[in-house]
């Protein structure tokens, strides 16, 4: 097994995926998410490609299990070298006066308060030298957008204030933009679109992981 540890949370699938499948051939990978499933089937292909896993079927908004994950990390590894955030609530599309309360929570609990608290939990694992990685989409202030917007601009709101602070100290915390994917959250947001226009999520894991610095 690879001395390297990289952990995605939302790792079933999309670019989470993708950045697990890319990293797998120089780290062991740490997947999160909440479809065992999925997470099956991308042990496999990761097995594939010569590969290792640790698969860990939870919800990132559950604080105890996340809590334990890391606790577990610190006992086996010692710590990770790289932390791909891609866990994410895509809410319907719908004008602001007619948000679904249920829609709004959860994407205030997914996209905001879950990253407040891992942020915390994972940078002692990430020590000096770690690298996180967070992932921008400017959609706040666009029509429609307004609980995928507000929250996922307040994820990457935080994500920018840790960078900052941590630019002589380390970790290396940097929030990248990707190309547009045929993802499900794109889907749900652009029905009917053109998928064979937009990029792969395995070209746009291998592009951004190598431009980081």
């Amino acid at each position: 097994m690879t001395d390297k540890i990289a952990l995605i949370t939302g790792a079933s699938r999309g670019l989470g995926a993708a950045l697990a499948e890319t990293l797998c051939e120089t780290h062991h990978i740490v997947a999160v998410a909440r479809t065992t499933g999925a997470l099956e089937e991308l042990d496999d292909r990761i097995q594939a490609r010569g590969g290792s896993a640790t698969l860990a079927p939870m919800d990132v908004t559950n604080k105890d299990a996340m809590a334990q994950l890391c606790r577990s990390i610190f006992d086996r590894w010692g710590g990770i070298d790289i932390w791909a955030h891609c866990a994410v609530h895509a809410a319907p599309l719908s004008p602001a006066f007619f948000i679904d309360q249920k829609d709004w929570q959860k994407s205030v609990d997914i996209n905001v308060t879950a990253t407040g608290v891992l942020i915390p939990f994972i940078a002692p694992l990430l020590g000096e030298s770690g690298t996180a990685l967070f992932f921008d989409d400017p959609r706040a202030g666009e029509k429609f957008f307004g609980a995928y917007g507000a929250t996922k601009a307040a994820q990457t709101a935080l994500a920018r204030s840790w960078a900052a602070e941590t630019v002589k100290t380390g970790p290396r915390v940097h929030v990248v933009t990707p190309d547009p994917m045929p993802t499900a959250t794109r889907a749900r947001f652009f029905p009917g679109e053109n998928r064979d226009a937009l990029a792969k999520p395995m070209d746009v894991a291998a592009r951004l992981l190598s431009e980081l610095p």
